[in-house]
C-alpha cells in the first residue's frame, strides 16, 4: 500500500481542510444516485408507451431524490468535525453507498425495446428495497454516536424509528393499500422532518 504525508502548511495554503477532502467522494457518490434516478425516469418518459406505471413506484423515485439531497445538505454540519478516523469516514460514506443501491433497485433498467411492468419491479425487490432503508437509517443513527459520542436530538430519533418501523412493516406486507398509503405519507413525513430539522444550513 502507498501512503502520502500531507503538509499541512501547503493544505492550509490550498484551503484544504479534512472535510473539503472527504466531501468530494461523498459528494460524487450523492451525484451518481441523483443521476441514475433522474436518467431513470426520462427514460420511462421516452418508453411510456411500453410502460405499466405504477404510482408508489414514481413515489419512492421522488421521495429518494429528495433523500438525496438532504442528505447532501445535512453534510455541511460536518465540516466541524476536524479529526477524522478512517472508520469514522467510513461509516458517512455508507450513507450515500446505500442510498445509490436504493436508486438502482427502484427502477427497472429501460433498454430500446424494454416492457416493463413497474408494480412487479416494485415488488419483485420490496424485501431488498425497504431492508436497505432499513440500513440506511441505522446507519445514520450509528453515524451521529461515532462522530459525536450520543445520538441526535429526540426529535430526530424519533423521525428515524417512525421510518424505520414502517419499512419493516413495508418488508412483509404485500396489501396494495399499504403500499399505495405509504410512499405518499413518507413523502410528507419526510419534507415535514426537513422542514422541522434542516430548513437552514448549520
Amino acid at each position: 500500500m502507498m501512503t502520502f504525508d500531507s503538509d499541512p502548511n501547503l493544505d492550509h495554503h490550498l484551503g484544504m481542510d479534512p472535510f473539503s477532502y472527504l466531501s468530494v467522494l461523498i459528494s460524487i457518490i450523492l451525484g451518481l444516485g441523483i443521476t441514475q434516478l433522474v436518467t431513470g425516469l426520462g427514460r420511462l418518459i421516452q418508453a411510456r408507451a411500453r410502460i405499466k406505471f405504477y404510482a408508489p413506484t414514481i413515489a419512492w423515485v421522488m421521495l429518494l431524490l429528495i433523500i438525496h439531497v438532504q442528505t447532501w445538505w445535512a453534510m455541511f454540519g460536518l465540516r466541524s468535525q476536524l479529526q477524522w478516523s478512517f472508520t469514522q469516514f467510513f461509516v458517512v460514506l455508507l450513507q450515500p453507498l446505500i442510498l445509490s443501491l436504493l436508486a438502482a433497485l427502484v427502477l427497472p433498467d429501460i433498454g430500446p425495446d424494454t416492457v416493463a411492468d413497474l408494480r412487479a419491479n416494485y415488488f419483485a425487490h420490496t424485501r431488498w428495497f425497504f431492508g436497505l432503508l432499513v440500513v440506511l437509517l441505522l446507519v445514520s443513527l450509528t453515524k451521529d454516536v461515532i462522530l459525536t459520542g450520543s445520538l441526535p436530538n429526540a426529535l430526530n430519533v424519533g423521525a428515524h424509528v417512525m421510518f424505520i418501523a414502517t419499512s419493516l412493516v413495508a418488508m412483509f406486507v404485500n396489501r396494495e393499500w399499504f403500499h399505495r398509503m405509504l410512499a405518499p405519507l413518507n413523502i410528507a413525513l419526510m419534507l415535514t422532518y426537513i422542514a422541522v430539522l434542516f430548513s437552514r444550513l448549520r
